[in-house]
């Protein structure tokens, strides 16, 4: 008998077996030469620590508030298609698992099931993430949609215009499966002679008209706080700011849009420093260790999200896997809080952590 995982990354290892090439280098993949993939896990080791000694953490305390909801920890779980992909129960498995866990999960829009079937399965916090489409109606009955089965926040995810170029989609002809979320309103059959018929059916509904502006137009179609995904600049998050959102949330799509951005721990800092506390600041991307909790906690994030994890625990054990992808993370997370000295999240701080930019600045 194999033996069970001991960490999260021995999940993807799982999943791998399990699954068909095609749908594991679609979970698994990301855009072109996929550096920004590798650097979204790779860059949280070029962080230290600097932990406090002889503090009594006898009493851990993880829970924290997002948007006013209370969550066991800061660890939530990332929009992402298709979970019937990964398993037949899909996002229901991983709605009840979030639930299970006390975590609030973002449902994305291209999921495989409704966001009614997911509502019914489970009482837990929800947020909606959104595309925005050229139909701009079917994306506010959407949005209207969630909103009527008690979601409590829309996540508009800014940073796909287009599609990023994602090779072994292409070199696979990956086909999207029937998208339950549109079928009555959108139809999702789209003609390709060649690549792939995802990055077809972006190309076909996505709207890269939106911008700025369109922010105002979606606030329109509902009274739900609404957060904006994709945010790695300076100049974004001020205008995030400015624009009245909600949220932001510091991310580059798992690293599946543009290639060659930084990693999102590497962009997670300037953009904290430049919201000022004015709206909170979540973080998403190449978390695969409590450690990694710990280091965007410390560098200003008030709570992380977990994508690719997830898909991993519900490929290779359903419900029960995600289960145990997010209680590892928490485990981990706990331990780490105990010997960097700090007994609640609130206790973690900037002079907890060491990057390569204050080492630098240390030789000037």
């Amino acid at each position: 008998m194999a033996a069970e995982p001991v960490n999260v990354n021995e999940f993807q290892e799982l999943a791998r077996q399990a699954l068909p090439k095609m749908y594991y280098d679609y979970f698994s993949g990301g855009a072109e030469d996929q550096h920004t993939l590798r650097e979204n896990v790779e860059a949280f080791s070029r962080i230290t620590f600097q932990p406090r000694i002889l503090v009594d953490v006898s009493k851990i305390d993880m829970s924290t508030t997002v948007l006013g909801f209370n969550i066991s920890s800061p660890i939530m779980i990332a929009p992402t298609a298709m979970h019937k992909l990964a398993h037949p129960e899909g996002e229901i498995a991983t709605a009840r698992a979030a639930a299970a866990c006390n975590t609030i999960m973002v449902l994305s829009s291209m999921s495989s099931c409704t966001v009614e079937e997911v509502a019914l399965s489970c009482n837990a916090i929800r947020f909606l993430q959104l595309y925005v489409f050229k139909r701009r109606d079917v994306s506010a009955q959407l949005v209207q949609r969630a909103e009527r089965n008690g979601f409590k926040a829309i996540v508009l995810t800014a940073d796909t215009p287009r599609l990023g170029r994602r090779e072994a989609d292409i070199k696979n002809r990956m086909v999207s499966p029937r998208l339950k979320n549109f079928e009555a309103f959108l139809s999702t059959e789209v003609a390709f002679d060649q690549g792939s018929n995802v990055e077809a059916l972006a190309s076909e509904i996505f709207d890269d008209s939106l911008s700025w502006k369109d922010i105002e137009w979606l606030r329109s179609t509902t009274n739900l706080p609404i957060l904006i995904k994709g945010v790695l600049t300076r100049e974004d998050a001020m205008k995030a700011v400015e624009v009245g959102v909600s949220g932001i949330i510091v991310s580059n799509h798992g690293a599946r849009q543009l290639d060659y951005v930084p990693a999102t721990i590497s962009a997670l800092e300037e953009v904290v420093c430049a919201v000022g506390g004015k709206v909170p600041v979540l973080f998403d991307g190449g978390i695969r260790r409590g450690t990694d909790v710990f280091k965007a906690l410390a560098l200003g994030a008030q709570a992380v999200f977990i994508g690719r994890p997830v898909i991993y625990g519900l490929a290779a054990q359903g419900e029960h896997g995600v289960r145990r992808v997010v209680q590892m993370l928490k485990d981990e997370l706990e331990i780490t809080m105990a010997l960097a000295g700090c007994s609640s999240v609130k206790d973690i701080s900037r002079r907890h952590v060491r990057t390569e930019q204050d080492r630098l600045q240390s030789m000037l």
